[in-house]
């Protein structure tokens, strides 16, 4: 009885500020990138062959259809718009109305429309996508009062997350839970992955519907619809002008780069710009502005870009050539100059001027001014400037829901749930050859691994009695591992030979989207980028420090005592490693379906697996053990709440052999 208090005082060691830098984290991005320049060198050889139009429309064709394939596919535009006009005010030779209409049915969009004045139309129009800023459509409002006063309609909408469309809006806070646009749009990318879903698809459709509500307007011309966007609007720019052939011409600023110059950068960066499998599949970011081709294409870049500005220069060039194939290269344009991300304002002029020629504007230029609305609520479409306090609406938590309970997870024997893990998470789930280690001083110890070290600490038992600990939490700093000393001395005083492992990529310095999505969320989507997972990746870890083990002491029993996100990434090595004689989690998510369910999943980053709620859900990943034992301590939902012993049991197949207990024991 001693031997078990002690072991349930150990799964969550207390944290101490770090003194060492773990470098598993820096080994894995390079073994990463490493992985991912092989996939882009081979991609750019291919585009590189394509010189006529026969070749360049079968690449289209292939790369169009495997990023839907990627992305879930597109939304059916079948639903009314429900448009309407809930206010409208005067501009300088335009007028604005404030129109919402229907993206999914529920699912509004909140935009200002600006319509030329003394002018003859029907005009062409421009639909604008805001960048990532908190004001949404606002932020865009001197480009489109400046189209419209160069006789051409702009539609400048909120994108989610943004304006007056936060999708995870806290009335008490007045903010987003997400803190920023970024942050709503990881939290959604995250739980769309779970169903096979990507974020991307409902920013497309939002695009498209925006071209819907355009041309069901009497003033606009649907054969001259042109799109503009920078940064996370460049983005969406990019993605509806490559995937809707209405748009006629394209503006896309401080967001065109390819994959070798971003990753070698800053890294991968927003939930809807980072597609499971994009690279490994053999695409990269010029291919979207390449399904464009060869339609009129502004790429509109800025010397000091957070985007490095060689990125976009390469991207340029191979793109020119793909233009070239069809005898258009002049079609494709490139606008720089100097200063930050999305300082375009001195390119403004040149922006107009290339829609005004290739969406046939007339009636005189106007020069670019950086006008404001005459007080910043006048652009406000809803009464209380938010959509969820103002009636609500479906947001994509909403709909992603929606979709998961379509989906009927298989009740999939063990065999198929452990090759499921296997194709879905990336990993290998196969012991090997045992990793050299280096032991030091107070039990330090650094496994030498495929993707580079991995640090732990050992104390080893006084007197063996084969039994062996793996302990596993998700965010303990090295050095703090030595706050466990104590009480791994008591383990191993009764016979238990303890390891405390670094989780690969724990102690993360990559900048945090949103607290509710950790440190971990760019690295996750860096390993996704390659067809990786962070999950698949851990678990190849525990399972070759097992090896390690096995070969320490032959025979002995191996338990793991995980604690939150490594929870998940425990109960998967153990149904691919039979080894694992039993598992312990202290504070841990027990599905993974909840995690939809929800409208907010923190941690998402650390452990999810797209498309897993079609193979499997955690449930049959316990009966996947076969029998040896799995332990739950103060199991939680996905926002961290303790699940009541009833709820678990609702959770659980029959066939899994588990226990709980709603608090840690304490010795």
């Amino acid at each position: 009885m001693r031997t078990a208090l002690v072991l349930a005082a150990l799964a969550l060691p207390g944290a101490m500020p770090a003194e060492a830098k773990d470098d598993s984290r820096s080994a894995l991005i390079a073994a990463l990138d490493k992985a991912a320049d092989a996939r882009l060198d081979a991609r750019a050889a291919a585009v590189a062959r394509i010189a006529t139009p026969a070749a360049a429309d079968a690449r289209k064709a292939w790369v169009r259809a495997e990023i839907l394939k990627r992305i879930g596919g597109l939304p059916p535009r079948t639903g009314p718009l429900a448009a309407k006009v809930t206010g409208s005010f005067a501009g300088k030779g335009f007028r604005v109305e404030k129109v919402m209409f229907d993206a999914m049915p529920g699912q509004h969009i909140t935009a200002n429309l600006f319509v030329p004045t003394g002018r003859t139309g029907p005009y062409p129009a421009v639909i604008v996508a805001p960048g990532h800023g908190p004001n949404g459509k606002a932020g865009n409002y001197a480009f489109a009062a400046s189209f419209a006063r160069n006789g051409i309609v702009a539609l400048a909408y909120d994108i989610v997350g943004e304006g007056e469309r936060m999708e995870y809006w806290d009335a008490m806070t007045g903010r987003s839970r997400g803190e920023r646009p970024t942050g709503d749009h990881s939290i959604a990318g995250f739980q769309t992955m779970l169903t096979g879903d990507h974020l991307a698809r409902y920013f497309i459709n939002e695009e498209m519907r925006g071209i819907d509500y355009l041309i069901s307007r009497r003033e606009v011309d649907a054969n001259r619809i042109g799109a503009f966007g920078c940064s996370g609007g460049g983005t969406a720019t990019a993605y509806v002008a490559a995937m809707d052939d209405r748009v006629r011409a394209a503006g896309v600023a401080c967001y065109v780069n390819d994959f070798k110059h971003l990753l070698a950068g800053p890294g991968p960066q927003d939930g809807e710009q980072s597609i499971p499998g994009f690279i490994s599949s053999g695409l990269d970011v010029p291919d979207w502005v390449e399904l464009a081709a060869p339609k009129p294409y502004a790429v509109i870049s800025t010397t000091e870009d957070m985007f490095p500005f060689e990125g976009a220069k390469a991207a340029v060039a191979e793109a020119r050539r793909f233009w070239g194939a069809y005898g258009k290269a002049d079609r494709l344009e490139w606008y720089t100059g100097p200063g930050p991300h999305g300082a375009i304002a001195p390119m403004a002029n040149r922006i107009i001027d290339f829609f005004r020629r290739n969406l046939r504007a007339t009636g005189p230029v106007v020069p670019f001014e950086r006008l404001q609305p005459p007080r910043p609520e006048d652009v406000l479409v809803t009464p209380t400037g938010q959509i969820a306090t103002s009636g609500g609406g479906t947001t994509i938590a909403d709909i992603n829901r929606a979709r998961a309970r379509a989906i009927v997870t298989p009740d999939s024997p063990p065999a198929r749930v452990r090759e499921a893990i296997r194709a879905l998470t990336g990993a290998k789930g196969l012991s090997g050859a045992a990793p050299d280690a280096d032991i030091g001083e107070a039990g330090r110890m650094t496994l030498a691994l495929a993707n580079g070290p991995l640090q732990a600490r050992i104390k080893r038992a006084a007197e063996p009695s084969g039994r062996i600990l793996l302990l596993l939490d998700p965010g303990t700093p090295l050095d703090a591992l030595a706050a466990s000393n104590g009480r791994m001395a008591k383990l191993a005083a009764a016979g238990w030979t303890v390891v405390a492992l670094q989780p690969r990529g724990a102690d993360g310095s990559e900048e945090i989207k949103s607290s509710l999505v950790g440190d971990q969320n760019l690295l996750a989507l860096r390993a996704l980028l390659v067809g990786r997972t962070l999950t698949g990746i851990r678990i190849d870890d525990v399972i070759a420090t097992i090896d390690w083990l096995a070969r320490l002491e032959p025979g002995a029993r191996i338990t793991v005592a995980a604690s939150g996100t490594m929870g998940p990434i425990a109960l998967q090595a153990a149904a691919l490693d039979p080894r694992i004689a039993a598992v312990r989690l202290t504070g841990s998510q027990v599905s993974f379906r909840d995690a939809v369910s929800r409208p907010i999943a923190p941690d998402l980053p650390a452990i999810a697996v797209p498309g897993v709620l079609k193979a499997y859900d955690l449930r049959d990943v316990i009966r996947a053990l076969d029998g040896r034992p799995v332990e739950l301590v103060a199991p939680v939902d996905p926002v961290g709440v303790p699940l009541r012993e009833t709820e678990v049991t609702r959770l659980m197949p029959k066939g899994a052999t588990w226990s709980w207990s709603a608090t840690e024991m304490q010795p």
